[in-house]
């Protein structure tokens, strides 16, 4: 097992119901194996089935007592995104943990989904923010319920292009995953504002993991064959400054969904040299994301995008 720099303690979580979106492979898997390591019952929301059937019985080869289960979702398809929020509402269990984890990095080429949307902001923001709203009333039912949502560093660099989000005049896959990452950031901030104003009653935090050894790095940009731009990523994954491994780099997420400490609106990363690695710690966001009237008006054009219905009254 890695030894990790350093570690946080999970709390009991018997009787939770956690959903982690990504959760076959990468941080998805290694946030899945703590969930169910301390007692939580967790939903893999995968696209490729075959890979979610892999992880759990990775997991449960350590922890034969986990509790996992399989649900279909492509974060880059609107209709995939409802038809899971459909089939957990018909459930009926309370939500008590989201982790909106699942992505994609650098795409070469600008691609869009079939409903019309750049793949990155699709599959890393809006499919989030559609799926957070459809088990809304699942995430309300709970007693105590957490909503986390991945970040990056590279939020620092993002910028909404209010009139190109979809980058149809100008496309650059660096550009297209930061606006993404600060979206992501941005609404988790966002939901913690509407969380309080229409009493929802759920905690909302942000994560970065730092600089984590996953296929998020290569996976996006290979798509084309071309390997060199990902020469970079190959040639430092040795220097441990720098690089940390999945059992580290959940260590944000993992404190924003289960510690007592966490706080609402606060954004998590590593404490490390630039971030990149280390415990985690509340960190500061980049000034795009502190405007507070582009995270509403984002959230209004997210709605307007997905078709995503969040009440705008209190509800209790």
């Amino acid at each position: 097992m890695t030894k990790l720099l350093s570690d946080i303690s999970v709390p009991d979580l018997s009787g939770r119901l956690a959903v982690v979106t990504g959760a076959n492979s990468g941080l998805g898997l290694g946030l899945t194996r703590r969930l169910a390591a301390a007692g939580a019952e967790v939903i893999l929301a995968v696209r490729n089935r075959a890979k979610g059937e892999d992880a759990i019985a990775e997991i449960l080869a350590e922890t034969p007592s986990a509790r996992l289960s399989i649900r279909s979702l492509d974060l880059a398809s609107l209709s995939s995104v409802a038809g899971l929020s459909e089939a957990l509402i018909a459930e009926g269990r309370p939500v008590d943990i989201l982790v909106n984890n699942a992505g994609i990095m650098h795409t070469p080429s600008r691609q869009l989904t079939t409903d019309g949307f750049e793949v990155q902001f699709a599959s890393n923001y809006l499919g989030h923010f559609a799926l957070t709203a459809g088990v809304l009333p699942l995430l309300r039912a709970s007693g105590a319920p957490r909503v986390v949502s991945y970040s990056s560093g590279l939020a620092r660099r993002g910028q909404l292009l209010w009139d190109d989000l979809q980058g149809a005049r100008r496309y650059s896959p660096a550009a297209a995953y930061a606006q993404s990452k600060l979206a992501m950031l941005m609404f988790a901030r966002e939901l913690q504002r509407q969380s309080d104003a229409n009493r929802w009653g759920i905690l909302s935090t942000a994560a970065r993991p730092g600089i984590v050894a996953t296929n998020l790095q290569i996976t996006g940009p290979r798509q084309d064959g071309d390997t060199s731009s990902t020469r970079l990523v190959d040639s430092t994954r040795g220097w441990k400054w720098m690089w940390q491994q999945v059992p580290q780099g959940v260590l944000p997420a993992l404190f924003g969904a289960t510690s007592p400490d966490a706080l609402p609106g606060s954004y998590y990363g590593p404490d490390g040299f630039l971030g990149f690695t280390g415990a985690p710690k509340v960190t500061a966001p980049p000034r795009r994301a502190l405007n507070e009237a582009d995270s509403a008006r984002l959230w209004r054009v997210s709605e307007q995008l997905t078709n995503a219905a969040f009440p705008t009254q209190p509800t209790r």
